[in-house]
């Protein structure tokens, strides 16, 4: 570079005990702290506010504690994490969107914002490259502005620029930003990846962070169509997206035809691929972490992760006890923005468990000194590798019911338990083995009837409520057909009891309509096990509204696929005898009418093939 690198006068631009803020992220100056460091001579008490600085955090070790006091805005890396922990930094717990005005309002006046910048272009106009993030409000608010120009930093677009002229001091040191390879990602992270893939709808807009169940997330996305980014963060994991078409931001509603970030932090590959790109928008975090911004995309989807969640959805992110570990960051901007997007979801992704399995991470209670940095309002979705949990709209008892359910198995009597103590759950609330392994690695099965999308899954004790009004719906006729009676009540109590089910033995289908966090129950399927016979007796009913469309017939064959996994000899029916469609349904599946001791009633079986009569 034609500039020549040389020791910047730092007694003349600070003094001790200053405030100054450095470079976040990708974006840490590196080489100007360092010759800060090896030229403070008297200087002392620093006060450095930061956020998570990709580097080494040396100015944060024991040995450096006379000249600088870290104050953090987010806990990242394990020394600045052992600073808070041993009372050498403090932690600041604030929203991102939040952070620039504590520098603009004097909360947290800065009397030097310490940046990197790529060189200035022919304007004079130089780029913040990969992080704008807060250090844009930073540089508008410090006293002075002192910047390394790394010949390395791309050139980014959007509200990315400071000019020459305000910049104080300028420090010429090429610097090669640090890379994060992808994670490697084992089977329950990829499962989490899978099923959050489940909630994004083609043409939706997504946030998506770093770690292993965002990068399985974006794995599962690349068959997706017309996705839209929005987010603080831009990783390599939404590169492989964009540059298989996936995100094209074609159908948003904010900015579309722009990918929008803040920062972004990767390979090099990602480094190359912003360095002027005019179509990823860097903004700063005011604008691009505003809830009311974030809902300008519809459809949007935001997805964080968490310590642990309590079982009536509480969120801990930042720390675990009273060991600060993280931050608020932008979860809570992203979360509320989302939740207020027409068609939005925000979305919650955690491993069931902790410690190689001996912690639950669905928890009864939060522990002491934990704080919820998300609340229980604004989280619509929980998922891990055993499924999703739909909060939206739920009591504390159907949250802790939805929450239980995605623990991990060998926790959930212990959770239900744990939750009688401190919340009315009745005594004939029970927890049954919930999943169906033959419907497929995630649960359910996606169907398509005259088209229109509905799934078929389990039913599990969430759906009481669902049940009730599915059975409300039913006119006398259809319930004289399927209960050989007229029922005129489902209470609460029967209504749980029809949807605890040992799924390992008898069988409880449903089919579901569901749009975000609207679910309701068009047809339901059972059947009860006989183990004396080795064989169970089948029932469905279909909402009347859908009869005809083959629901019934998917059901059952469904069933039958499961009793023969499960090594069953037969299936047996009993249908009234005026019930000619689904005495049909059962025919056209290979049942054959046998002699019924109730004329009123067919009596009907279907020999497993391969099992022979018992």
């Amino acid at each position: 570079m034609a500039q020549k690198t040389i020791s910047l006068n730092w007694q003349q631009l600070l003094k001790s005990g200053s405030r100054i803020f450095i470079g976040s992220h990708a974006a840490v100056p590196t080489l100007l702290i360092d010759d800060l460091i090896a030229n403070a001579k008297s200087l002392h008490d620093i006060e450095i506010v930061q956020l998570v600085t990709f580097s080494d955090n040396r100015w944060a070790s024991p040995e450096f504690q006379h000249l600088f006091k870290v104050n953090t805005l987010f806990i990242g890396g394990h020394t600045i994490r052992q600073a808070v922990a041993e009372g050498r930094a403090d932690y600041t717990p604030c929203f991102m969107t939040d952070i620039p005005a504590l520098f603009t309002d004097g909360i947290l006046p800065l009397d030097a914002a310490l940046i990197m910048v790529s060189p200035a272009d022919e304007h004079g106009y130089h780029s913040l490259g990969v992080a704008v993030d807060v250090i844009s409000a930073a540089a508008k608010a410090a006293k002075i502005v002192i910047a390394q120009v790394n010949p390395a930093m791309p050139t980014t677009y959007g509200q990315s620029f400071i000019h020459k002229d305000d910049i104080d001091a300028f420090f010429y040191a090429e610097q090669a930003l640090p890379e994060i390879e992808p994670p490697e990602l084992d089977a329950r992270t990829e499962r989490i990846g899978q099923y959050v893939s489940l909630l994004v709808e083609d043409g939706a807009t997504i946030q998506i962070g770093v770690g292993k169940i965002c990068a399985a997330v974006t794995r599962y996305l690349s068959n997706h169509k017309d996705l839209g980014l929005h987010t603080e963060l831009l990783t390599d994991g939404a590169l492989d997206l964009i540059k298989k078409g996936v995100i094209n931001n074609r159908r948003k509603t904010f900015h579309p035809g722009k990918s929008v970030t803040s920062f972004c932090m990767g390979t090099k590959r990602l480094y190359d691929f912003v360095d002027k790109n005019p179509h990823i928008g860097f903004y700063p975090s005011e604008y691009v972490n505003s809830p009311i911004n974030i809902a300008r995309n519809d459809r949007m989807v935001s997805i964080n992760s968490a310590i642990e969640v309590d079982l009536t959805g509480q969120i801990v992110s930042d720390s675990i006890g009273h060991m600060f570990y993280s931050g608020v960051g932008g979860q809570v901007d992203f979360s509320r923005g989302a939740s207020m997007s027409q068609g939005g979801k925000p979305i919650i992704a955690l491993p069931s468990t902790a410690k190689n399995g001996t912690i639950s991470r669905i928890v009864p209670h939060i522990k002491e000194g934990a704080g919820v940095v998300t609340t229980r309002a604004h989280v619509h979705y929980v998922v891990t590798e055993f499924g999703v949990a739909s909060l939206r709209g739920k009591s504390i008892r159907e949250r802790a019911l939805e929450l239980i359910r995605v623990a991990h198995p060998k926790f959930r009597n212990q959770l239900l338990a744990e939750v009688r103590k401190n919340y009315w759950v009745p005594h004939y609330q029970l927890q049954t083995p919930v999943d169906v392994p033959e419907l497929g690695p995630v649960g359910f099965k996606e169907l398509t009837f005259n088209g229109e999308k509905f799934d078929i899954r389990p039913l599990n004790p969430s759906d009481e409520r669902r049940l009730q009004e599915f059975f409300y719906s039913h006119t006398k006729e259809t319930l004289q057909m399927r209960y050989n009676s007229v029922p005129t009540q489902m209470s609460r109590e029967k209504s749980c009891t029809l949807v605890s089910v040992d799924q390992s033995k008898d069988l409880a289908l449903c089919i579901v309509k569901q749009k975000g966090s609207v679910v309701e129950i068009q047809a339901v399927g059972r059947y009860y096990l006989i183990p004396n016979e080795n064989s169970c007796e089948v029932a469905f009913v279909t909402r009347e509204v859908l009869q005809g469309r083959g629901m019934a017939k998917r059901l059952l064959a469904e069933m039958i696929n499961i009793a023969t996994s499960r090594g069953l000899n037969s299936m047996q029916a009993f249908v009234r005898s005026e019930n000619k469609p689904m005495l049909k349904v059962f025919e056209n599946a290979g049942f054959v009418r046998l002699k019924s001791d109730d004329p009123t009633e067919v009596y009907l079986k279907l020999t497993i093939p391969g099992k022979g009569e018992n």
